[in-house]
């Protein structure tokens, strides 16, 4: 113990302050003795218990209402996603029909019991033609493409059934597997609407009873699950299978019903 220590404890002795821990030096000030680590304690300062509390219920308010904003944007987004996906849907369905549908041709899949061509068969819930397919589906040929409503997981599907036709006329070879154009459908009809003998349109029909002819104009009506919008979709065939029957109907079917002579 150096000899300023020892002066500084008689010093304290004689002010009447209590021993205290080797540690601990004694502050001595106008005759008062105060232990210098209790003048530190003394002197620091923390947050209470309530003060605490509070600043984590605010964190508490301000992260609930981050959540809820962050939750808000991402239902927006899906949502919004989810009804873009079921109009490309719909669209796609739609461009694939009217397409298929308007370039149909005046060619035969096949033959009844007299020799007359087969050259479009349709009902309520299906309907067969032949037309060309896009793109490299083409390469093969025209195909004889069935359109048909069936029964699906949920409600009914719109499928499509690809064929080849062979050149030695004998039975068309499905090409692949049935291709579900549409889901969800709640109900629909196919419907035609050919001319008469004398030029004149007929009342729209459920069913195609002239299969050795083509309709003018084949709509399509599909009501789907969650309202999700069908535009009535009507398309004109742009080859009548009359020119099929003679040379001199030829140009008239090649130029649509009703035009020249």
């Amino acid at each position: 113990m150096t000899h300023f220590m020892r002066q500084h404890r008689r010093e304290a002795r004689r002010l009447g302050c209590k021993p205290q821990p080797s540690y601990a030096r004694i502050h001595i000030d106008v005759g008062v003795c105060t232990p210098t680590y209790a003048r530190f304690a003394s002197s620091a300062k923390g947050f209470t218990l309530l003060e605490v509390l509070g600043a984590m219920a605010l964190l508490a308010l301000l992260l609930l209402g981050v959540y809820s904003g962050v939750r808000s944007a991402t239902h927006t987004v899906q949502a919004g996603s989810v009804k873009i996906e079921q109009l490309d849907e719909i669209r796609s369905a739609q461009q694939f029909l009217g397409r298929e549908l308007a370039q149909a041709m005046a060619q035969p899949m096949g033959h009844d019991n007299d020799g007359n061509g087969i050259f479009f068969v349709g009902s309520g819930d299906s309907m067969r033609f032949v037309a060309p397919l896009p793109g490299y589906l083409g390469r093969m040929g025209p195909q004889l493409i069935e359109l048909k409503l069936v029964n699906g997981e949920h409600g009914k599907q719109l499928v499509a059934s690809l064929a080849v036709l062979p050149p030695d006329g004998s039975a068309p070879k499905p090409v692949g597997e049935p291709q579900v154009l549409l889901d969800g459908v709640i109900d629909g009809s196919f419907s035609y609407r050919g001319l008469n003998q004398q030029g004149q349109p007929m009342d729209w029909q459920g069913d195609w009873n002239a299969p050795a002819t083509m309709p003018n104009l084949v709509t399509i009506k599909l009501a789907l699950d969650q309202d999700r919008p069908w535009p009535m979709l009507s398309v004109p065939l742009r080859v009548n299978a009359a020119a099929m029957q003679g040379p001199g109907n030829l140009l008239r079917g090649l130029r649509g019903p009703g035009v020249g002579p």
